[in-house]
């Protein structure tokens, strides 16, 4: 092969810019992971293009004359005749491989699955999936067996058996196979396994020797990026698995109160923030509600918000409330944050079996909205029985308030994200809040116009948001509950 080789350094040099066509890549061509980046480009780089031939060939000469690839730099050839030899000469700065597939199957040695030498390193784990590691897997994640490109059975001979020990030896660079221009299949099946394109020995030239090692660098990098691409998608998608699953799920069953909430964190692309918020009815018939915020905005807040929100649904279970149970969770808190500096306020509600009354605790948090029976206006709680925000101050109490509800009323919690948004339609100028007072004037106009349950908090946040210019920067978490006789 190395003659092959030799003979083509001719036409290289001439051959820059040629439209000479090359073999078509067999549909279906398997694409290697993207844990680390593939070997740059020599062309995008401005280095010369590195090429590493492995092939046996007893009469050659494993010297290749100087070669110019298609912007006249020379071309670095370096050639191993065995696979321990080209473990030894394929480093980083090698753009492709050129593999002949008539490679002698080597005997002996310290073995690896199928028979590769050690030198040729453990199995990547970017170059078999999971717990594989073996003869029987290809580059593409599946058996070695199968059909071949015409539709038959195919039983993988030792030159495919030596292309996927090279696919597993370099999983980040691009591979040609070399093959008789009389096994056409072979070929074919060469680049299902994992090459990049394949070359008959008979038809070999400098031009098309030239663009198909350009091809099979710029397909493999392209095979890498939509790799690391899908990736990156499938983890997007479990981490939006997993935060929905961290979202609460109201535990109401046997009450005659309504629910509902709205959700939305302040990052980008995220699903969940710092605020936290869940409803659960005891055995005795309470209905406990909370809403709670964590000082910013990041991963870490958001993780702290679900641990209190978990903990708080344990404790309330566990028979705890009001004092008792702020007092526990504040020392969650001060044992979970990173820093002494995190704090969390929060509202609890604590609502009797009949549903007349409750018992309203605040920890540095903005007093609920309450709205009574027979069309009353809209009003928030007292603030004045309130307590520090939890992790501020040691040895406090935060003192309960009880409130009558009445037959018929709504009572909507909140965190701060919902009243700190602008009212001048998103001028970056304007210092002006929406504060308590508008919030509470924008669902007063909407419950006047009969909107109640979902529809109220959707009604609220759109007109919040407009008012905004946007989108809140802030996280936000509003509650709803309804009762109605």
């Amino acid at each position: 092969m190395v003659a092959a080789v030799r003979r083509a350094h001719h036409a290289l040099g001439g051959g820059r810019g040629s439209s000479m066509p090359v073999s078509a890549p067999a549909a279906g061509a398997a694409t290697r992971p993207a844990d680390a980046q593939a070997p740059q480009s020599a062309q995008s780089a401005g280095t010369a293009l590195n090429l590493l031939v492995i092939e046996d060939d007893p009469a050659g000469d494993l010297s290749v004359p100087r070669m110019l690839d298609a912007c006249g730099k020379p071309v670095r050839v370096r050639t191993a005749r065995n696979l321990t030899e080209a473990a030894r000469l394929l480093t980083d700065d090698v753009h492709c491989i050129l593999l002949d597939l008539a490679l002698p199957h080597e005997e002996g040695g310290d073995h690896h699955g199928d028979g590769a030498p050690a030198a040729a390193g453990p199995c990547p784990a970017e170059a078999a999936p999971t717990g594989a590691c073996a003869d029987d897997i290809e580059a593409d994640g599946t058996p070695a067996t199968g059909t071949s490109a015409s539709g038959s059975p195919v039983t993988e001979p030792d030159e495919l058996h030596i292309l996927r020990r090279v696919l597993r030896m370099a999983p980040r660079h691009a591979v040609l196979a070399l093959t008789d221009g009389t096994d056409a299949e072979r070929a074919a099946d060469a680049v299902r396994v994992g090459a990049q394109d394949y070359l008959f020995r008979d038809e070999l030239d400098g031009r098309l020797l030239n663009r198909a090692i350009r091809y099979a660098v710029a397909r493999k990098r392209a095979d890498l990026a939509q790799r690391q691409l899908t990736e990156s998608r499938l983890r997007a998608q479990e981490n939006a698995r997993l935060e929905r699953g961290l979202l609460p799920r109201p535990l109401l069953e046997g009450s005659e109160l309504r629910f509902a909430a709205r959700y939305r964190p302040g990052r980008s692309r995220a699903l969940l923030g710092g605020d936290f918020y869940d409803t659960v009815r005891t055995p005795d018939g309470t209905v406990h509600a909370m809403i709670g915020d964590v000082c910013g905005h990041g991963p870490d807040e958001a993780a702290l918000g679900v641990e209190l929100r978990i903990a708080w649904r344990a404790l309330t279970f566990a028979g705890l409330s009001g004092d008792a149970l702020l007092a526990t969770l504040q020392k969650v808190l001060e044992n979970e944050r990173d820093s002494e500096e995190i704090f969390a306020t929060l509202c609890t509600v604590d609502i009797a079996p009949d549903g007349r009354s409750a018992d309203v605790h605040l920890a540095g948090h903005p007093s609920p909205l309450f709205a009574g029976s027979g069309g009353a206006t809209p009003r928030l709680l007292p603030e004045d029985v309130s307590g520090p925000a939890l992790g501020l101050l040691q040895q406090v109490g935060w003192p309960r308030r009880r409130v009558t509800l009445g037959r018929s009323w709504s009572l909507m919690m909140y965190t701060d994200g919902l009243i700190e948004g602008r009212v001048d339609e998103g001028r970056t100028d304007s210092t002006q809040r929406l504060g308590q007072q508008g919030m509470l004037d924008i669902v007063a106009r909407r419950m006047a116009e009969g909107a109640r349950g979902e529809r109220l908090l959707e009604e609220t946040m759109t007109e919040v948001r407009r008012l905004n210019g946007g989108e809140l920067t802030d996280d936000v978490a509003v509650v709803l509950l309804d009762r109605e006789r």
